[in-house]
């Protein structure tokens, strides 16, 4: 064992029997959680906005504090960025993560020196805690890498403002710097296929142990690698390669590929990391789930995920949960979200320790790449054209094409219905991508960035969606065909019955 796994052995070990304790009287933590947040609303414009004191209840809390989306937070926003002191927490937050809205187009969520150690010090508890369940801390002794955006930063307000990968990178400790890759001069590239090609010849040589990315990008990485090295598989380029970590897209899709450019089974770790928080992490390599992070600076609230929408839902607290329901996840945190939808549906799958599943989003979306596109952006983008162009559609949904039947980056797939197909199909798609560039500003970063293609558009004959309703037995009513989803189920099954 080498030094550097040597010395940081003992404190995996307390990590571990940390995580042990907190686990194991989860209410106890989660009230002691919601304490410490009522002290700190009772300093904040909003506490006095809404009559929290340090000895408000949760009763009382529910009681004055209404459910909100960024679009209620944005009066608070303003004031941050306008200068004025304990807005929504204490003092002014330390950065502000850059993130994409729906209605609201870029979001600025807070993140505050209290709440930082949620986002960093999480991450680095389930490295940690992994090392102490199974022994492995090698990885430690060589390089990784994370896959992330760039952290170079601007100033909104006078607050140090990027994407949250690359804030984090800014908190990176000394002692794991030199075990770090890309280099900060390769990371700020913006162009995705230039930043790779720098990663490529990066870390070729290198004795990678640890590689951290959304799996999409992680793939496209290792092709890279193999097609520069001229090399089978990346365990003949990196013997020691040790753990994959990822978060933000369900790895299944990928598994089978990623493993097999390897040329190994990997051990891997699931994250589960947002902007306004890290929510949970696998805490054991054997045991369903994920486990939430409940001793961390957030307070968790639970909707039924059918009542999300109603005037007055049901507000659950993590007692009252049960398992196999669809919840709506609600945070209240130490960076000043109060009451805060983050859009995610969760479902648990332990109460023993309580540990959950990501079940979607409130809407149907698309994340096959990171870009989070939702149902409103895509029948914005999809109006703003057949209005400029006179054009009428009967019906359409969208879908992610991963792996391309003919070759070429991944793109996503419009199946569309017409009532007269444009003359210029073409010309169509290409006011469409423009169009939904500039409705979602991670979908913008994939598409200048060139890990996805523009968006391509399969044109449907007619009562194609009528005959896919039909045979679902949802024909009529209320049933409609969801505008886009997460994998080709819906899609295969147009073109299918298209084609029959």
């Amino acid at each position: 064992m080498a030094w550097k796994s040597a010395l940081i052995r003992p404190f995996a070990r307390y990590v571990a029997r940390r995580i042990d304790q907190w686990s194991a009287a989860p209410l106890v933590a989660q009230q002691t959680v919601f304490q410490e947040l009522m002290a700190g609303a009772a300093q904040t414009a909003f506490g006095q906005d809404h009559g929290l004191t340090a000895s408000t209840t949760y009763e009382e809390f529910k009681a004055k504090v209404p459910l909100r989306d960024y679009e209620d937070l944005k009066p608070y926003i303003a004031r941050i960025k306008a200068g004025e002191q304990s807005v929504l927490w204490p003092g002014r937050p330390a950065y502000f993560a850059k993130t994409s809205g729906t209605t609201s187009g870029v979001k600025y969520i807070p993140l505050t020196k209290d709440s930082l150690p949620n986002h960093f010090g999480t991450a680095r508890n389930a490295l940690f805690n992994y090392y102490a369940r199974t022994g492995k801390g090698q990885w430690l002794d060589g390089k990784m890498i994370f896959l992330s955006g760039s952290p170079e930063l601007e100033e909104v307000g006078g607050i140090k403002t990027g994407r949250l990968s690359g804030i984090v990178n800014h908190q990176v400790p000394v002692w794991l710097r030199t075990n770090q890759l890309p280099s900060y001069a390769t990371n700020i590239i913006d162009d995705w296929e230039t930043k790779l090609a720098h990663i490529v010849t990066e870390t070729a040589a290198a004795d990678m142990r640890l590689i951290s990315g959304i799996p999409p990008w992680v793939q496209m990485y290792y092709e890279r690698l193999l097609a520069y090295t001229g090399k089978r598989y990346v365990k003949d380029i990196f013997p020691h390669f040790e753990v994959f970590v990822y978060g933000g897209v369900n790895y299944e899709p990928y598994r089978a590929g990623l493993e097999e450019l390897v040329g190994k089974r990997l051990d891997s770790i699931e994250t589960y990391p947002a902007s306004e928080g890290f929510i949970a992490f696998q805490d054991s390599p054997t045991a369903d789930g994920l486990l939430l992070n409940v001793a961390s600076g957030i307070f968790f609230e639970f909707v039924p995920a059918d009542e999300i929408f109603h005037d007055n839902p049901t507000r659950l607290r993590l007692a009252d949960v049960e398992i196999g329901a669809n919840y709506a996840l609600i945070i209240n945190n130490n960076a000043g979200l109060w009451g805060y939808n983050i859009g995610d549906t969760v479902a648990f799958v332990s109460k023993a320790p309580y540990r959950l599943k990501v079940t979607g989003r409130i809407k149907h979306f698309i994340s096959a790449f990171g870009e989070h596109v939702i149902g409103k952006e895509v029948e914005a983008a999809m109006l703003t054209v057949t209005r400029a162009l006179g054009v009428r559609t009967v019906e359409f949904t969208v879908a992610p094409q991963v792996k391309p039947p003919e070759g070429g980056l991944p793109y996503h797939e419009w199946l569309v219905e017409f009532e007269q197909e444009p003359a210029d199909l073409a010309d169509f798609a290409r006011q469409l991508d423009a169009a939904m560039v500039a409705q979602n500003i991670y979908y913008q970063d994939l598409i200048a960035g060139n890990i996805l293609q523009p968006l391509k558009i399969r044109s449907l004959p007619r009562d194609a969606f009528r005959d896919y309703m039909k045979t679902l037995g949802k024909l009529g009513g209320q049933n409609k065909v969801p505008r886009l989803s997460n994998d080709r189920d819906i899609a295969t099954q147009l073109i299918g019955s298209s084609a029959g």
